[in-house]
């Protein structure tokens, strides 16, 4: 029953992945003319407080690939082995401050040798942003239509929500036939998020980010009978990023970013009891790059947990915090 457990907490980071996408997308903007050359930094995984700009058209691409750590030898045991994460998107901003978002997930999760994988397309999602700036003589206001360099100095804030559509396969049987929502490709009800962001240009090269997000799941009952509801998430993480080579002629930035993700999972409820072998705490580090080049960005990242309190460790093989690594790559375009 562990197993079961450890991979539907994986799977959830799936979807908490999916969420961050609107943060993440709207670091394309920053591709745009003088933004890219002077504009804040941005980081490579959490969201941001940058918006797109009025009547544009933002695509964006991210693979989330995840390598796990493997404890048990025996061959008729294997355990969680790998895990890709594709994510496609689109956003369209309808004001300078309000920003609508639609997202595709495609997730490939693998077992060792002799396990059972699960590949295909996962609940899609919406979202809406909206952003804002505090300016000392003037207060918070919604962000305005365009901004000058000491403008985006001030502090920036951004405020976004919305939901999964439980339009993948949540029944999705395995190659033995068994169910197992970990391995789904879907979760069968909407899953909620609202989230947080504050973003502050230190000086003209060092940028300074931080977020807060909850996501929260609904309860489903599967084609077996189980009840299950995923444990609750909320993620605090913050980030710098240092301007490091910029060649205005070519409209091209490189930044090095740091960022440090502090998780809180709660427990899964299985037929209304917590689940043993889930939830739990963790700190991950991801240094990376990200490189501005016209109306793209680019991020390339290597994600691990520096330190983790898994409320059952030795029992969550396959659960985040038992990763040996993830690497994150984004790109985003702007139209």
């Amino acid at each position: 029953m562990s197993a079961f457990h450890n991979k539907a907490r994986d799977f959830s980071h799936g979807l908490f992945t999916l969420f961050t996408m609107p943060g993440h997308a709207h670091h394309g903007v920053a591709g745009v003319g003088a933004a890219a050359i002077e504009g804040p930094g941005a980081p490579i995984e959490s969201a941001s407080s940058a918006t797109l700009p009025a009547g544009r058209t933002l695509a964006y691409l991210k693979l989330d690939a995840a390598r796990f750590k493997t404890f048990d030898a025996d061959p008729e045991a294997p355990e969680a082995h790998s895990a890709n994460y594709w994510m496609l998107g689109l956003g369209y901003s309808f004001t300078p401050w309000l920003s609508g978002y639609f997202f595709v997930p495609y997730h490939d999760k693998r077992d060792e040798a002799g396990g059972l994988d699960s590949r295909g397309w996962a609940d899609p999602s919406w979202m809406l942003q909206i952003g804002a700036r505090w300016d000392a003589g003037t207060g918070l206001r919604l962000v305005p239509e365009r901004e000058s360099l000491d403008d985006m100095e001030d502090w920036h804030f951004t405020l976004y929500g919305g939901s999964t559509l439980p339009w993948g396969k949540a029944n999705h049987r395995l190659a033995d036939g068994r169910l197992d929502p970990g391995k789904a490709h879907g979760f069968g009800k909407p899953a909620w998020t609202l989230s947080l962001t504050a973003t502050k240009q230190v000086n003209r090269t060092l940028t300074f980010n931080a977020e807060f997000s909850a996501l929260r799941f609904g309860e489903y009952t599967y084609d077996d009978g189980t009840r299950l509801r995923f444990g609750a998430e909320d993620r605090l993480n913050f980030s710098l990023a240092q301007r490091l080579h910029v060649e205005p002629e070519r409209r091209l930035r490189l930044d090095g970013v740091l960022e440090a993700q502090f998780l809180r999972l709660g427990r899964d409820i299985e037929n209304g009891e917590a689940a043993a072998a889930t939830g739990g705490r963790m700190l991950y580090l991801v240094p990376g790059v990200r490189i501005y080049w016209q109306n793209a960005s680019f991020a390339l990242g290597i994600k691990k947990p520096v330190w983790t309190r898994l409320n059952e460790s030795s029992e969550q093989q396959g659960a985040e915090g038992k990763e040996k690594w993830r690497l994150i790559f984004s790109a985003s375009w702007l139209f």
